[in-house]
């Protein structure tokens, strides 16, 4: 219960005011209460701000000096602030101006502000700061564990995973581990029947920390590295039996990450139109006989969604497989363009690459086939994305397609090729 701060010469019996969770809102920020009764901080949250004369962007960030709780009603924060949540997203929350907007982006405990606009900026954080204690520490430097890094002279800004990456190497022992070029070696024919067959191999794996390791690199691989996404989704298949096999794979992508550290997603706000890539591996999985999807989109060329996972069901042919993997792949479009439109960006037709020629002539032309007929239904969804010129499904040479390395193991020189096409830089 909290007491309003607007009006505080009202009676304390007239102005007391329950928690409202996130969940429940979609005007306003606020502190959930936790099971224990406390109530969660916002943490390092940030700002762009931008220099009207020369054009460059910095950034503050302001955080609440303790578990401060909210001590202002619901109601009265919507009225002043006028914060709305676009319902595409529901960690992202904007407040619109004329000619500008502020961006509000919270993560449990975590948030930055993002806007243009230094002034709108500044009138925002102090209209926050009549609800909570805050603080500005500056120029916003990391944000759940990813370095934000600033080149001002060439317009560019980086997230890299540098520091975490060196602490789950120093956690699994791998510090002073040889690097390896690929994330997963060609040699690695992973299977659930390698899972462990006498005592003493079951006793060695138990003392593992298999499930540790790959939730580890799975934090690493969402934040900031597509490139070892295929890796961590195949030994993730593998965690409630893993055998030492399966444990050489894990450690074998630690290598890799050992050796490239210092790789980075670089944004540069040029040509900022989405575009996306897909491919597909056709069984590649050996237990199941599923194949592999694998896709990324970028946006300004740089990575901004991106997933390689098994397909739901078994394909009859390669056609089949990409067409497969085109039809999910293009859900994830539309929900960007949707997204972008909801920030303020006009719509514009994104377009999807797909190294099949086979599968984009089927989506094309809808005709009978008796070897497509079996197709579930939902998976001719891009038919009539392409009717209605949502997006544009278009040839890509397979060997620049970046989608491979999300499938399969590539050699050395396809990685570069791979990484360098979607923003990754060293």
């Amino acid at each position: 219960m909290f007491k309003d701060k607007i009006n505080p010469n009202e009676e304390e019996t007239h102005q007391e005011y329950d928690f409202v969770k996130l969940d429940d809102l979609s005007e306003v920020m606020i502190p959930e209460r936790n099971e224990s009764g406390s109530s969660t901080s916002i943490l390092n949250p940030g700002s762009y701000e931008s220099d009207e004369e020369s054009g460059s962007s910095t950034s503050t960030s302001i955080i609440p000096l303790s578990n401060l709780e909210l001590n202002t009603p619901t109601a009265a924060i919507r009225r002043t602030t006028r914060i709305t949540r676009p319902p595409k997203h529901h960690c992202c929350y904007v407040k619109k101006f004329e000619n500008s907007y502020v961006i509000l982006l919270l993560y449990v405990d975590d948030m930055l502000i993002a806007g243009a606009n230094i002034v709108e900026i500044n009138k925002l954080k102090k209209l926050m700061s009549e609800y909570f204690e805050m603080k500005d520490l500056g120029a916003a430097k990391q944000i759940l564990g990813m370095r934000i890094a600033r080149d001002r002279i060439k317009g560019t800004l980086t997230l890299s995973q540098a520091e975490y990456i060196k602490r789950i190497l120093s956690r699994f022992s791998m510090d002073n581990a040889k690097p390896v070029g690929t994330p997963l070696g060609n040699h690695f024919k992973l299977s659930k029947n390698q899972s462990p067959k006498s005592e003493e191999e079951r006793y060695y794996m138990n003392k593992v920390p298999y499930a540790s390791a790959v939730g580890s690199l799975m934090y690493a691989m969402i934040c900031t590295r597509p490139d070892i996404s295929h890796a961590v989704g195949v030994v993730s298949r593998y965690m409630s039996n893993p055998r030492k096999q399966h444990w050489e794979a894990v450690k074998w992508i630690l290598r890799y990450l050992k050796g490239s550290t210092e790789t980075c997603l670089c944004f540069s706000g040029k040509d900022l139109v989405v575009q996306g890539y897909v491919d597909a591996d056709l069984a590649r999985d050996i237990d199941s006989r599923k194949s592999t999807t694998g896709f990324i989109y970028t946006y300004g060329g740089t990575a901004v969604s991106w997933g390689s996972n098994l397909q739901k069901t078994v394909s009859l042919s390669t056609t089949e497989a990409e067409y497969i993997a085109v039809s999910e792949v293009a859900k994830e479009m539309i929900w960007l363009q949707n997204f972008l439109e909801e920030l303020g960006k006009e719509r514009q037709s994104g377009t999807l690459y797909s190294d099949s020629q086979s599968a984009i002539f089927l989506a094309k032309n809808p005709a009978y086939h008796s070897r497509t007929k079996h197709i579930s239904i939902k998976y001719h969804f891009i038919r009539s994305l392409l009717d209605d010129k949502q997006l544009l499904l278009e040839k890509i040479c397979g060997r620049n397609n970046p989608a491979d390395m999300l499938t399969k193991s590539v050699t050395l020189d396809k990685l570069k090729l791979c990484a360098t096409s979607v923003g990754l830089s060293a």
